[in-house]
């Protein structure tokens, strides 16, 4: 079981991201207002000591804590790397992400630092946006200046400022006005701020600050850990988002997840990228690189080295990726130009060529797509210097012939993708990125219609109905059928062709746009009514399968039945296509295809 200490935005986040294990653990806060909805999570409320956290690890089979407290909290910071100190718990301490520290502003060690440096510099007007927790800290600085203090528009924040003492009218709320009002209406000499990170607002605090010409003043966060002797031998990781999280949680805690998550190509060939460079400018020659994701967090992935080379071992956790296991290389060089920003990829043996039109890049360029060429480029240029990235992967040729490529028109090798940087297991986003990407090549294909199938069963029947139709022009989109529509009318197809089987089309009849049996299973009332429609009543209680229904409808029946089905499919399809055309062929067990032309009007079901 997992122990979880919120009450943050990184709490939060923490919250979302172990939710979706479906496994349970305890989320605790210290207030109820800090309370989130949770479906497996079990809310615990109120602060917890150090006893009490040991005696409930003890009794409820705790075997990992998370410390996604405030940066801010440090007595329960100590607490808990004494209770995996004294329990032998492994502890994740989800960080915020800090921007890096600037000369604009005015840098305190603590608040007691802070009051120090405003007498000194002669600041006689203050907002401060640290707090209700900090009125008490800075009594010697309001007590004899003029202050205004941003607290939350509670009752316990309000009695805390109150039992301060501090005064009622010098009080601001969080819900009342943002920090540019509140200079405007007070005209403050300068702000005090905590180093809040990017989740704490800090970034928009210090710039409304310069905008309005006044100085900035921060509160340092604390060390973490916190220096206690003898708790140096906790197993402790460090994560700053939410993929990070997940992949702590999986080695510590392997069986909390059902299915564990990988690493996309392109952050195996950042990775690589990295090491390469520190190899090349520094001698060095670590085991593991931090690679900085798109989305801003940094984590740590193991890296390799070869004769002028550095390389990472994909790893694709639970998804059934037939790169796992591929080695990913990367050989980095200096290059002769006077731009230290300049970073030129290109890709080496084992990396595809796009020949065709509808990719990030043009044909002839290296199949290296846009995220990790950002990726690569984003982690690389703060070492200030021009650097030519080959990319290669030794049996990308091999292996590229067992994946999509050759059909996107990608040749010679795999490609190097990935926009999140991490896979997770049977990842809808991923897979939805997939079925985008292959609509933008059928766009660019130049084919006059795109058919949309569910497999490669109900692919090879309806490319006999369009035989003069590039490859490219045929569209897996599994089950997300309304989610493919959708992106096929954003992207200006006109012309689109849906083929689906038997046992898709009943739920796609029914409004079901997802027909993955996750989602839900066939409706035999509603397909009794579609039946009665078609004229041939049945008794369906003996009926499992959808595909059944072809036995049992007489053989004159067939098309009556097949023109309502398609009918109640046009009705829920139809709305997602914008101005397109859209025609739908149901697939029978054999192959055979039972269009209609023209389809029924949707208005008449």
């Amino acid at each position: 079981m997992i122990l979880v200490f919120g009450g943050t935005t990184e709490g939060r986040m923490v919250a979302e991201e172990l939710e979706d294990a479906g496994t349970p653990y305890y989320y605790s806060t210290r207030t109820d207002g800090q309370q989130i909805d949770l479906v497996h999570g079990i809310h615990l409320t109120g602060g917890m000591d150090l006893d009490e956290m040991t005696a409930f690890c003890d009794a409820h089979g705790i075997r990992l804590v998370i410390d996604a407290a405030h940066p801010f909290a440090e007595e329960l910071h100590q607490n808990l790397l004494l209770l995996a100190h004294q329990r032998h718990l492994p502890l994740i301490r989800y960080d915020r992400i800090y921007p890096p520290r600037t000369d604009d502003a005015v840098w305190c060690k603590d608040y007691q630092d802070a009051i120090r440096q405003l007498e000194e510099q002669g600041i006689g007007k203050l907002l401060v946006l640290t707090g209700v927790n900090t009125i008490g800290k800075l009594r010697d600085y309001w007590s004899r200046h003029e202050c205004w203090v941003r607290i939350l528009n509670r009752k316990a924040s309000l009695a805390m400022a109150r039992k301060a003492c501090f005064p009622d009218d010098h009080l601001v709320y969080y819900e009342d006005d943002d920090t540019p009002s509140l200079i405007a209406r007070h005209h403050p000499q300068a702000i005090l701020t905590k180093e809040s990170g990017e989740s704490g607002g800090f970034a928009e605090k210090v710039r409304a600050a310069h905008d309005a010409g006044i100085k900035v003043f921060v509160v340092e966060r604390p060390d973490y850990p916190p220096a206690i002797a003898g708790a140096e031998d906790v197993v402790l990781q460090r994560v700053n988002g939410p993929h990070g999280l997940r992949r702590a949680v999986e080695h510590l805690l392997p069986e909390f997840y059902p299915l564990h998550s990988g690493l996309t190509t392109g952050t195996c060939a950042t990775a690589a990228a990295i090491a390469a460079t520190l190899s090349l400018l520094r001698g060095e020659h670590p085991q593991s690189v931090p690679v900085v994701l798109p989305n801003g967090e940094t984590i740590d992935v193991g890296v390799e080295y070869g004769d002028g080379y550095a390389s990472v071992m994909k790893e694709s956790g639970d998804d059934p990726d037939v790169t796992n296991g591929l080695e990913i290389r990367a050989k980095v060089s200096r290059l002769e130009t006077e731009d230290n920003t300049r970073i030129v990829i290109v890709g080496g043996e084992g990396v595809g060529t796009f020949t065709l039109p509808g990719f990030d890049y043009p044909p002839g360029e290296p199949a290296i797509n846009k995220a990790p060429r950002e990726m690569i480029r984003r982690n690389l240029q703060p070492f200030g210097i021009p650097l030519r990235v080959t990319i290669s992967v030794p049996r990308g040729a091999e292996i590229a012939r067992r994946t999509f490529n050759p059909r996107l028109g990608i040749e010679g090798g795999i490609s190097i993708i990935g926009v999140s940087g991490i896979v997770k297991p049977f990842s809808e986003e991923a897979f939805l990125e997939s079925i985008h990407k292959c609509l933008e090549v059928a766009r660019a294909s130049g084919a006059e219609r795109v058919v949309i199938n569910s497999g490669a069963k109900s692919e090879r029947f309806v490319k006999a109905v369009y035989p003069d139709l590039p490859q490219q022009a045929f569209v897996e989109y599994g089950n997300y059928i309304g989610e493919t529509l959708k992106m096929a009318s954003e992207l200006g197809i006109k012309k689109v062709t849906l083929g689906l089987m038997l046992g898709k089309a009943v739920k796609l009849a029914a409004g079901q746009l997802d027909t993955h049996s996750k989602r839900g299973t066939m409706d035999k009332e509603f397909i009794s009514q579609m039946l009665e429609e078609a004229g041939c009543p049945l008794d369906l209680s003996t009926l499992t399968l959808a595909r059944d229904l072809w036995k049992m409808i007489p053989p004159e029946k067939a098309e009556a039945f097949c023109r309502v089905v398609i009918g109640h499919c046009m009705v829920h399809c139809t709305p997602l296509t914008g101005d397109g055309q859209l025609s739908i062929l149901l697939i029978g067990e054999d192959g055979e295809i039972h269009p209609v032309t023209p389809p029924p009007h949707p208005s008449s079901f």
